[in-house]
This record gives C-alpha cells, structure tokens and sequence, in this order.
C-alpha cells in the first residue's frame, strides 16, 4: 500500500466535550472552549505535518443558538480572537482558510475578519482549514435545493440534469473531496447533523477523550486506524 495513498485527504472533527471538560474542573464554560481552541489550532498543524489536504472543524452548529446568549457571544468574540491572532501564522505555514455555513447571519465584525482572511489565504496551496460556522446538514442541503431550483428556473439548467453528479456542487463544500474520515470526541455516538451528504462512505473514529484533550498523537492514531481499514463503499 502507498503510504501517502493512504492518507486521508479530508479529515472532519465533531470537537465535543469542551462545556464537560469544564464542569469537571468547575471552570465557566467558556473557560472549556478556550482550551477547545488550543486543541483546535494544535490539530490544524499536526493534520498539515500528516499531508492532510482538508480539515474541517465542526465550529458552530445553527442549533447552537439555542445556548445562553453569554456563551454563543464568548464563542464569537473567540473566533473574533483566533482569527486576529493566528491569521498570520496560517498564513505563513500556507493554509488556505475557508468557511462553511450560513455566514450572513453571523456578526458583522466576525465576517469582516472571516473574509480577510479568506481573501488573504486563497491562493496558498497547503493544508484548506474549513471551518463550519453557523452550520448545519440539513439546513446545507436545503439550500443546494433552493439554488438548484433557482437554477432549473431560470433555464441555466434541465431538471433531468438533476442526479448525485451535480448536486455536490451546490452544497457548501463544493471543489472539496468528501471526508475520508470523520473524528468524533467525548465517546459520543452521533453525527449531530453534520456533513449529512458528504459523510455517506465516511470512515468513523470515536475518541473517548473530551476535545480540548485531544492531542496530535491522538489524530495520529485515528489517522493509523483508518489506514488499517478495508473501504469497500458498498461493494
């Protein structure tokens, strides 16, 4: 076997456990996300050191607004913080930076700085960061729908043109290969409405650690594990 074959081009994380992490050491829960965000920008690089192509970091869901208004705040004005300071350092180590969501709805301050950055990045040829941001499957392919009705509409094109070929185009992460593997922390066993298209021949790793504990040995023995598989996509 190739080992750089066998690299998975596309890693997608759920980084869950960071409120646990914090209730367990009896810190604030922002306090659990800040440790979050270490663990996050430790993964960027260990993913890139790999030969990783894409990482995507599940960031903020559109259920997540259902949280206390004092967290879903500090969560943005982390974001604000992450991409001020380390923009650069992305930058320098040539990693493209990309978001997926509904972005529109996002602060003004923080899509200012989301597409600095993006504009800055675009044309780096190492590792894409992704981050899905205000995200959510269903609602991702909701709006493939709406774009492809738009699109049968207004002539641009047939309705029998329609099939699996074309839809991936109209979704978020359109020009990204699908996730080879999925990486799901705190030893949950669910996909909380994430990558619902793109995950259907996903390899999956349940890490039991919460995610600010995740460490790059951990993404290396997910990677190893994956390596270790047969994917056979239905045949």
């Amino acid at each position: 076997m190739n080992a750089e074959k066998s690299i998975p081009q596309h890693i997608a994380i759920i980084m869950d456990g960071n409120g646990r992490w914090a209730a367990k050491r009896g810190l604030p829960k922002i306090a659990g996300h800040r440790a979050g965000v270490k663990a996050a920008e430790a993964a960027v690089y260990a993913a890139a050191d790999i030969g990783v192509k894409v990482l995507t970091l599940y960031t903020f869901s559109t259920e997540n607004w259902k949280r206390p208004k004092e967290e879903v705040s500090g969560l943005f004005d982390l974001l604000d913080h992450y991409l001020v300071s380390q923009g650069d350092k992305l930058h320098k180590n040539n990693v493209r930076f990309q978001v997926i969501g509904r972005s529109s709805e996002l602060p003004d301050s923080l899509r200012k700085k989301i597409e600095v950055e993006i504009v800055k990045t675009r044309n780096n040829s190492g590792l894409i960061l992704n981050l899905a941001i205000n995200y959510g499957g269903r609602p991702e392919i909701v709006d493939a729908v709406r774009g492809i009705v738009r699109d049968v509409v207004s002539g641009k094109i047939d309705v029998t043109a329609v099939d699996e070929t074309l839809f991936p185009g109209y979704l978020y992460t359109a020009g990204l290969p699908d996730p080879d593997l999925v990486i799901r922390t705190s030893g949950e066993l669910r996909v909380s409405n994430f990558l619902l298209w793109q995950i259907a021949y996903s390899e999956i790793s349940v890490v039991e650690k919460l995610w600010p504990d995740f460490t790059k040995e951990d993404l290396v023995r997910c990677v190893n594990d994956y390596r270790s598989r047969d994917r056979r996509y239905g045949g």
